[in-house]
């Protein structure tokens, strides 16, 4: 006699997972059949390896279109990975029955003949029909919280009528299903008698007569249960030869199946995976907690809480159980929920707030478990080679996010350091600069903050295609895009990249490229905008081991012609035009300081000292500071120009501009010359309303990115001012008290120590 039975699950529910396995050790069969890819049966026998800890997933992929991918998830309580675990165990076969990946990555087409309409949830419409407004909580009362195979024919019986209202089955579910008897049949055939077929609820009645016509003989509970469930669907089921000829010419594509670690974060419905859960981490609670779950599970909330400093007593801990399970006595819950567990929490350990919530919804509710799979786990050679990698470098790949200070003085940090580089330069983030920490390679100091993702294996699989190796590949992508690069700006910051990543082969061939672009540029603008990453790759590369000397010839050759094309270049500017100018030459300027290159920097400040009277005022005011720091301006020369510059007779957008431009960055200079400040402080006071009105957004827009103390600092100064343009006259403050002829002998004492620091020692 042959015996079929149809277990119907939710993909990830606990409460499915229990009652498959009590399912299938009352069962006995001796075939199980897993809704999944076929092209993944030679996997499976993985699961039986210790190193496997789920979460894990399939992926499946097409062997040089990488982005034709799909995941099939599995967590400890997925009903999947159950049964999966009870075959192995129970040494009889396991085979995968969906639709080949093959079919389902050639064919995304499939279901847009007709506009889109979302497919009927059946939870969802259960749980509403039970008059639920939560799914996961009637799923949680009528599943999770009542273990026992006999719940598998009830969902049938009700999908069976859930089916029967929707007129316009899916057209992938039909294709799809159309397999599924198909291997079913099939199974019949190949001579095995109990045939267990674990496949997602919705798909049970299609699967049912199905199966009654495949046994031909089958037990009268078997098929009574066929029969009600395909009644309940109102339909008679297609024959074999309906569904080969459905399945006959389906378009195929070559798949390619491993597996990866996978999250529980990647489970969550917040994911976007469609069949995802609210409460991954809970339900893995309710799966492993032998008993009393609710304890256990606000003893963990108590912990995490702990862990952040946040006081938590056993006697909380027993106050929200109470609570908890007081709420679900309430709401008529068999046990109380995630729900009731959460609200007692809030209420007892959290004390009303949302923050520690949120962090145990973090922590627990969801949580960032990563998974592992065996060294043996078939992998492309760029897999392999990371996977080298972090551990000799001793990098774990981690869901939670870590941070990492990197001294790169120590050869191990260094090689971390050009490992993430290179992995940047491949588009696998798995590590992100901590901004504003590394953006000056010139430090001996980087930081990371190191986070893995399963969809990085599938980066890793994608960027295989430019070598075996992270360093090899990284080296051939660098190349590619050097030949891609639209702007010079890009070819430069592949330089910076290149560096930082140590990958020299490559970095002739960027630097060549450089070389052969900028010759061509004929764009002053575009060479500014270069310039920066190219002096910095310059000036540090000795820091990494790299020759700077090829890189600072294509620098000075740059700066040569900028200093040429420049005068030209700030001709004729609108106002925004006239800002992003002003940005360029601020960064230029910086950059030509970090040179070893003497020359460059006196022929740049030979270049702005010549354009300084005919740029707009903007550009005028900023390169006159520029001058004065470099110490080409003499204070009193400064002094001049700035009388002139915001005299009565300059516009008073024009005097603006120029006082934007040079006071920009830093008000220190307003702090220490006095001379300055009571310039500035004449010439505001001698505006019209209207006219100071026009120039108070630029100015404080300038005083705005002074730093604090400098504000206080100029405004403490101010005070003084009375606006005639002399200087501040210095106060002695009303409860001063200080004695001159007593102060006489300190002086004096103090004078000779200057003295005496001034010998030379003998």
């Amino acid at each position: 006699m042959i015996l079929i039975e149809l277990y119907g699950i939710r993909h990830h529910g606990p409460g499915s997972a229990r009652s498959l396995r009590e399912g299938l050790v009352e069962l006995g069969p001796d075939v199980v059949l897993i809704e999944g890819p076929p092209e993944a049966d030679g996997l499976v026998e993985l699961a039986r390896d210790p190193q496997m800890q789920p979460p894990v997933a399939l992926l499946g992929y097409v062997p040089g279109e990488p982005k034709a991918a799909a995941f099939w998830p599995f967590a400890v309580f997925s009903p999947e990975w159950q049964a999966i675990s009870y075959a192995l165990g129970a040494g009889v076969p396991v085979r995968f029955c969906d639709l080949p990946a093959a079919h389902q990555l050639a064919m995304p087409e499939i279901g847009t003949a007709r506009p889109a309409r979302p497919r009927t949830d059946p939870v969802s419409e259960l749980a509403a029909a039970a008059g639920y407004d939560d799914p996961e909580r009637w799923w949680e009362d009528v599943v999770e919280h009542v273990p026992g195979p006999a719940v598998f024919a009830a969902l049938a019986e009700a999908i069976g009528f859930l089916r029967g209202q929707d007129s316009e089955p899916d057209p992938r579910d039909v294709v799809r299903e159309a397999h599924m008897r198909k291997v079913l049949r099939r199974t019949v055939r190949d001579g095995y008698q109990r045939i267990a077929v674990v496949c997602g609820a919705w798909h049970v009645p299609a699967l049912s007569v199905s199966a009654a016509a495949a046994a031909g003989s089958v037990s009268a509970a078997a098929a009574a249960g066929s029969v009600s469930a395909a009644a309940a669907a109102g339909q008679d089921l297609p024959s074999a030869a309906a569904d080969d000829r459905l399945l006959r010419g389906l378009p195929k594509v070559k798949a390619t199946f491993t597996w990866i670690p996978w999250t529980y974060g990647r489970l969550a419905y917040t994911s976007g995976y469609g069949a995802g859960i609210q409460s991954p981490g809970w339900y893995d609670h309710l799966f492993s907690a032998g008993d009393q779950p609710v304890e256990r599970w606000l003893a963990k909330a108590a912990a995490v809480l702990r862990d952040e400093g946040v006081p938590a007593s056993s006697a909380h801990v027993i106050e929200s159980v109470r609570l908890a399970e007081a709420l679900a006595a309430l709401r008529g819950r068999p046990l109380a929920g995630l729900a009731e567990v959460t609200e007692a929490a809030r209420a007892v350990l959290c004390e009303g707030s949302d923050l520690l919530v949120g962090l145990i919804q973090r922590r627990l509710v969801v949580g960032e478990r990563l998974g592992a799979v065996p060294a043996v786990t078939p992998m492309v050679p760029l897999q392999q080679d990371l996977h080298h990698h972090q551990r000799s470098l001793r990098l774990r790949p981690e869901a939670q996010p870590r941070d990492y200070d990197l001294d790169l003085r120590k050869p191990n940090d260094l090689a971390r350091s050009r490992l993430l580089h290179r992995l940047t330069l491949l588009g696998v983030r798995w590590g992100m600069p901590q901004q504003g920490r590394t953006r000056n390679i010139g430090t001996f100091r980087e930081s990371w903050q190191l986070t893995w993702r399963p969809e990085l294996d599938l980066a890793l699989i994608e960027a295989s295609m430019w070598g075996s190796t992270v360093a090899a590949a990284a080296a051939q992508r660098a190349g590619s895009l050097a030949a891609e690069a639209a702007a010079l700006e890009d070819l430069t910051g592949l330089v910076e990249r290149c560096l930082l990543a140590d990958l020299g082969d490559a970095l002739a061939e960027v630097l060549a490229a450089v070389r052969d672009r900028a010759a061509l540029e004929g764009d002053v603008t575009h060479l500014m905008a270069a310039l920066p990453a190219l002096v910095r790759a310059a000036r540090y590369g000795d820091v990494r081991g790299t020759d700077p000397g090829r890189l600072s010839e294509v620098a000075v050759e740059m700066i040569t012609r900028i200093c040429a094309g420049l005068p030209a270049a700030l001709t004729s500017l609108d106002e925004t035009a006239e800002r992003a100018a002003r940005d360029r030459i601020d960064a230029v300027h910086s950059a030509i300081g970090l040179l070893a290159d003497h020359g460059s920097r006196t022929r740049w400040l030979d270049t702005l000292a010549r354009v300084v009277p005919r740029c707009p005022a903007l550009i005028s005011g900023r390169l006159t500071r520029l001058l004065l720091d470099a110490g080409r301006l003499s204070a009193d020369d400064v002094a001049i120009r700035m009388s002139r510059e915001l005299s009565r007779a300059a516009p008073a957008a024009a005097a603006a501009g120029w006082a934007e431009g040079f006071l920009a960055g830093s008000g220190l200079l307003l702090v220490h010359d006095d001379k300055l400040l009571g310039l500035a402080d004449g010439w505001l006071a001698g505006l019209s309303a209207d006219a100071f009105a026009a120039v108070l957004p630029a100015l404080r827009r300038t005083f705005g990115e002074f730093a604090p103390p400098e504000r206080r600092a100029i405004g403490d100064k101010a005070a003084r001012l009375d606006g005639s343009g002399r200087p501040p006259v210095l106060a002695a403050s009303a409860d001063d008290d200080l004695d001159a002829d007593r102060a006489v002998p300190a002086v004096r004492v103090v004078a000779a120590i200057l003295r005496a620091s001034l010998v030379p020692a003998p």
